[in-house]
This record gives structure tokens, sequence and C-alpha cells, in this order.
């Protein structure tokens, strides 16, 4: 509706529209730059995560063997992978890993693939709530300066949460501790690369 008021009155409203962008991107947590407010991350690491998941994805779904008989995730992070799922034979877990070792810019791969069948749709429906669940915590924590916990990125398989990001000691235990309140986790790992 913004945009067709400022194409039906240019004249008057030449001047609205960079500032609306500019509350647009306030509003959204957003630097001018798109980069996320207390992102700890370069930009082009950003996208080199998104990159690395992406290329998984793609390469894991191209083998119709894996995308029929596993159930695999793939979270990136300062160039560190997590893989997550289930495979129901070491061969198979072993050709995911060996797959994900081919992608570019992954410095490191953790292996948290499962051997066993995939995970039923009603746990991972529990793990999405899990998710949600501690992504509202984390957004709650306040007490530390300087501290975001929505950048703390949450993986959870079978209510096995994983806990990844660029963290102070202190954050990281906030962040295990505010784990531990949501209701359905059954174990916590942390993937942490520390500050300090």
């Amino acid at each position: 509706m913004i945009i067709s008021f400022l194409a039906a009155k240019p004249m008057r409203n030449h001047l609205l529209l960079p500032l609306l962008i500019v509350i647009s991107q306030s509003i959204n947590g957003c630097a001018i730059t798109g980069k996320t407010v207390n992102e700890r991350r370069q930009d082009n690491i950003v996208l080199t995560d998104k990159r690395i998941e992406s290329d998984a994805s793609r390469k894991l779904k191209a083998d119709d063997e894996i995308e029929n008989d596993c159930h695999v995730n793939v979270a990136a992070y300062n160039g560190i992978a997590l893989v997550t799922g289930e495979a129901p034979t070491p061969r198979l877990r072993n050709k995911i890993i060996s797959i994900i070792r081919t992608i570019p810019d992954i410095k490191q791969v953790h292996n948290a693939l499962l051997i066993a069948e995939p995970s039923a749709e009603k746990s991972r429906a529990n793990d999405a709530l899990i998710i949600d669940s501690l992504k509202t915590e984390l957004a709650g924590i306040n007490t530390i300066p300087g501290f975001n916990g929505t950048e703390i990125k949450v993986i959870t398989e079978n209510g096995v949460v994983y806990l990844m990001g660029l963290v102070h000691k202190n954050e990281g235990a906030a962040a295990i501790e505010a784990a531990r309140r949501t209701a359905g986790v059954r174990k916590i790992v942390s993937k942490y690369e520390y500050l300090d």
C-alpha cells in the first residue's frame, strides 16, 4: 500500500521513501549493509555458511539411496558443519560424511548422525517445538551486555539440542541454562567457538 501511495504522489513524498527504508531496516534488526545486528560472523562467512548448507542439501538429495533411506540435516556456522539425523547403516553414514567433506570451505565436520531408521514425523514436529521454545528463551536473555541470544544457532534432533555460535564462556553457559529450562530437551551438546 505504501508503495502505491508513493507512486501515486511522487512529488509530495519523495523524501518519505528513504525514511521508510531506514525505519523498516531498523525494525527488522538489520543495518544498512544487511548484516544482522550483533552478528559476529563476517558477511562473507554468513554467505559461505548458507552456501555450505545448500550445497550439502543438493548433493545429498542427488543420491537416491541417501534421499530414500536416510534423514539428514546439515547446519553450518563459521565454516563448521554439523551433520545430524539418521542413517540405517554405518556404510550409509560414512557415505554421507564423505559427501559433506567434499564441500568447499568447510573447516571441520561434526558427525552426529545416528545409525537408525529415519525419525518419525511426530519426533521431527516435537524437535521443531523445542527449537521455537528455546529461541524464545534465548531472545529473552538480556542480562549480558553485548550478547544477543538470537545469534545462537539451535539444531534439534530427537530431543537432543545442539548449540552453535561465536560466544564468550558466560554467554555459552547462559544459552545452555536456557536449553535446560526448555521442555522436551533430552540432552544438550554445545559446539561453540569461544571468544575468550
